[in-house]
């Protein structure tokens, strides 16, 4: 036996069926899909529910979810806080070193040392970065928070504008 004169078994192959080329036999005229109707003409994407929001996007463990109520800080390690300021320390005068962009919410972090006493002003804090700066002599205040409670306003989407 020759690699040429290999060959699958009977009838394991089968050709695929031409459909829509006449009357004359199986498939021809609608070729399958019945009369009229959205199945009967174009292709109907998967997963389409007939301009109903899709079950993809209306679930949030799937895609297409945006938690409203996250909010968002920016990190700021206290070895940013010692250079970006002497004494005292507020999200403006980080803003005025570059450090954080103007209106941000900061949350200091404990990356680095503080080696002199700081007045530090934020909106958040992690556990070891206040207590390197009291350990250090300097004080921290946490700043409230621009919407009040501790859930931001909604921003809409398909899960609260219903």
């Amino acid at each position: 036996m020759k690699l040429h004169e290999l060959t699958p078994p009977p009838g394991s192959n089968r050709a695929k069926r031409r459909v829509a080329r006449g009357i004359g036999g199986k498939g021809g005229k609608t070729a399958g899909r019945g009369t009229k109707g959205q199945h009967a003409r174009d292709t109907v994407p998967a997963g389409f529910e007939g301009g109903q929001l899709p079950l993809m996007q209306r679930v949030p463990k799937l895609r297409g979810f945006k938690n409203p109520f996250r909010v968002e800080y920016t990190p700021v390690n206290l070895d940013a806080l010692t250079r970006a300021a002497d004494g005292e320390v507020t999200p403006a005068t980080l803003a005025a070193a570059g450090v954080v962009r103007k209106g941000a919410l900061v949350k200091v972090l404990g990356g680095g040392s503080v080696d002199r006493p700081l007045r530090v002003s934020a909106h958040a804090f992690s556990a070891s970065a206040e207590a390197a700066i009291t350990a250090a002599g300097g004080t921290v205040e946490r700043l409230p928070l621009p919407f009040g409670g501790g859930r931001p306003p909604a921003r809409g989407n398909a899960l609260t504008n219903r």
